[in-house]
């Protein structure tokens, strides 16, 4: 299983390509997960970095789901154009194209997030309000999770 975690400040560079982090990509087994990744418009308008096999797995997810006829066809039509396969460099930088930054809202300094199966890119100040936004309701459900635990614990004991 792949649990991508943590988040990392970078700016992109005049060719619009930004560094994925190396404690990024010490995370991900190429031989489990592949060696080339997916660059998609996800949930919210972000975009999202997935491990090749990670993004399989999910496309064969969404095309079991039972859908309308009209939104089945929309859902894949969107997925595979709004989707691209991505080589990094030797250096370890993806390319961004103009079309996909401006559909994503990243500006020059952006932050990638560590989220469970992919990595998240998103504009740095856009970022921050969302921590603003929901820190509280993380909190609470951190404290909830962290009593449960603790309550399987003792009923072990």
């Amino acid at each position: 299983m792949l649990l991508l975690t943590g988040e990392y400040e970078h700016v992109l560079d005049s060719k619009s390509r930004v560094l994925i982090s190396n404690k990024l990509r010490s995370q991900i087994d190429s031989a489990e997960h592949g060696s080339s990744f997916y660059l998609v418009l996800g949930a919210n308008g972000i975009l999202c970095l997935y491990p090749e096999r990670c993004f399989e797995q999910l496309i064969k997810a969404a095309g079991s789901k039972k859908s309308a006829p009209d939104e089945a066809v929309a859902f894949e039509r969107m997925s595979f154009a709004l989707a691209s396969k991505v080589e990094l460099d030797g250096q370890g930088r993806l390319l961004l194209n103009d079309s996909l930054r401006k559909r994503a809202g990243l500006e020059d300094k952006v932050t990638l997030i560590g989220v469970r199966d992919h990595i998240e890119l998103w504009n740095s100040k856009s970022w921050e309000d969302y921590l603003n936004n929901y820190m509280s309701q993380y909190q609470k459900q951190m404290s909830e999770a962290r009593q449960y635990v603790l309550q399987n614990q003792e009923d072990e004991i």
